[in-house]
Formats: structure tokens, sequence, C-alpha cells
């Protein structure tokens, strides 16, 4: 951009400076508050694997659903080996995309709290879009704060 408008470079590289110093203090703060989690607890499941970056970014085990597609299908042995899995482990909370449906992971719930298991859903991750562009969570860095925050709350 600076190429093209060489009169403001200027004000390009401040807000690239400025920029880069907030994601770099998020880093931080992702980082710091992840650690609070024990390793063996850190473990999301959701509809399909779209926080595969998320998990390797924080020592996270990542266990979608659906695979990588939103557009998957998934069967009934899914289901059933999500929820074994949930049991065996005693994974404490799945969470809902806001770009798919709940009705999946609403299905795994009701399966493991039928083996005894006090699994519930954490909350709403956003994941192919944006929240509200007015909210906090309408920016990249209100985007990974709200998820990290939900994340933390439900595993902690």
């Amino acid at each position: 951009m600076a190429e093209l408008m060489p009169g403001a470079a200027g004000y390009f590289s401040a807000n690239t400076e400025t920029y880069t110093e907030q994601l770099d203090s998020l880093e931080s703060s992702i980082r710091r508050r992840m650690d609070r989690i024990p390793v063996h607890k850190r473990v999301l499941i959701t509809s399909h694997d779209a926080f595969n970056y998320l998990g390797a970014a924080y020592n996270i085990e990542v266990i979608g659903l659906q695979g990588i597609s939103t557009l998957a299908e998934f069967g009934l042995r899914d289901v059933s080996d999500l929820v074994k899995l949930i049991v065996s482990r005693d994974i404490k909370a799945v969470f809902v995309e806001n770009s798919v449906s709940s009705k999946s992971l609403e299905a795994v719930v009701a399966g493991a709290s039928q083996q005894g298991s006090q699994v519930r859903i954490g909350g709403t991750l956003y994941t192919d879009a944006l929240g509200d562009p007015e909210g906090p969570e309408g920016t990249y860095i209100g985007m990974m704060n709200y998820n990290i925050n939900t994340i933390l709350k439900a595993l902690e």
C-alpha cells in the first residue's frame, strides 16, 4: 500500500507497528492463560476440525465430530465413538460453532449424559466468520479473545 500511496507510507508503517504489537500482546496473553490448563485437560471438541491451528499453537488436542469439512456427514458410529471418548476421559465440555448447527453435538452431550457423564456445551466459538462488526468479536483480536475466554471458562 505504501508503494501505491507513498504520501501515506508513514501512516501505514505506524498502523502496521501498532497492530503487530497488539498481535504480539494477544499471543502472549493467550499463551499465559492457556498455560493455566493442564495439558491433559486441553481437549477441544467441536463439530468439525476448524481449530487445528489453535491446537498446534497452544498444545490443545482438537477433535472434530465431522472432520475438517462442514459438509461431511457424521454417522451414529461417529457420535458413539465421541461419546465413549468423552466418558472415558471425563471431558467436561464440548463447543458449538457459530457457523454450524449445534444438533450433532447436542446428540453427543445427550449420549454422554445417559452414560453418567457431566459433559456440557461449553459455549459457542467463532470459526468461519467473525462476530457482529459492531461488537468485540467483529475483529480478529476480539474474536480470538472471545474464543479463548470461552474455551478457558469451560475447561478450567
